[in-house]
C-alpha cells in the first residue's frame, strides 16, 4: 500500500465524541491519555481532532492498560517506536540521496 493510499489514516478530522464511541473509552479517559503524552490530537477552534491512526493507538493503549501496563511504560514504548521510525526514515533518505 502506498503512502498516498493510507494517508487518510493520519488526517485529524474525528471528534472526541466519535473517538469515544469507536473505542469504548470515555472522553475523560481520552483526555487523560493526552495529558500523559500518549496521544496528540490537533486543535481546531478549541475542539480536539483525531485521526484513524489515533483511534487505533487508543485501542492499543486500552488493551495494554487492561493487561496492567502503566501509562509510563506505554509512553516509553511509544518513544522507542518513534525513535526507530525516525532512524529508519533518516536511513532511507540517506540511501535515496546516494543512489
Amino acid at each position: 500500500m502506498s503512502h498516498k493510499e493510507d494517508s487518510y489514516k493520519f488526517k485529524k478530522v474525528i471528534s472526541i465524541g466519535t473517538v469515544s464511541e469507536l473505542t469504548g473509552l470515555s472522553q475523560r479517559q481520552i483526555r487523560y491519555y493526552e495529558e500523559r503524552k500518549l496521544i496528540f490530537p490537533d486543535r481546531s477552534k478549541g475542539a480536539r481532532k483525531y485521526s484513524f491512526d489515533d483511534v487505533e493507538r487508543l485501542m492499543d493503549i486500552a488493551d495494554k492498560r487492561e493487561e496492567g501496563v502503566t501509562t509510563r511504560e506505554i509512553r516509553k514504548e511509544l518513544t522507542k517506536e518513534v525513535r526507530e521510525k525516525m532512524l529508519k526514515g533518516q536511513m532511507n533518505a540517506h540511501f535515496r540521496l546516494r543512489g
